[in-house]
């Protein structure tokens, strides 16, 4: 994370005098509020996760055995679909199935 110190300091024109002048209490509030803003903001770019999952996925995701994956799939709970020899769950589904 780069901070550019006019970011951190509006009111200071001339940064050179930073070099030879004590932090204040309003310096410091500037900065919390600077960093917390970018805290915010890299919270809200945090990637979604893969619209499809594989079976061990969704096994960890729900905190489930495999014998209790495949009940679910066997009586309509979650829909799967297969390719080739993989099965694969839709996120949204999962999502279904956490928050009826």
């Amino acid at each position: 994370m780069n901070l550019h110190p006019k970011k951190l300091f509006p009111g200071v024109d001339n940064l050179e005098l930073l070099n030879h002048q004590p932090i204040t209490k309003r310096d410091l509030l500037n900065f919390s509020n600077v960093m917390l803003a970018e805290i915010k903001e890299m919270v809200g770019k945090q990637e979604q996760p893969a619209q499809w999952l594989k079976s061990s996925e969704v096994r960890k995701l729900l905190k489930i055995s495999p014998g209790t994956l495949q009940n679910l799939r066997i009586n309509g709970t979650l829909n799967f679909t297969r390719i080739g020899s993989i099965l694969y769950y839709k996120y949204e589904d999962i999502l279904k199935i956490l928050n009826p």
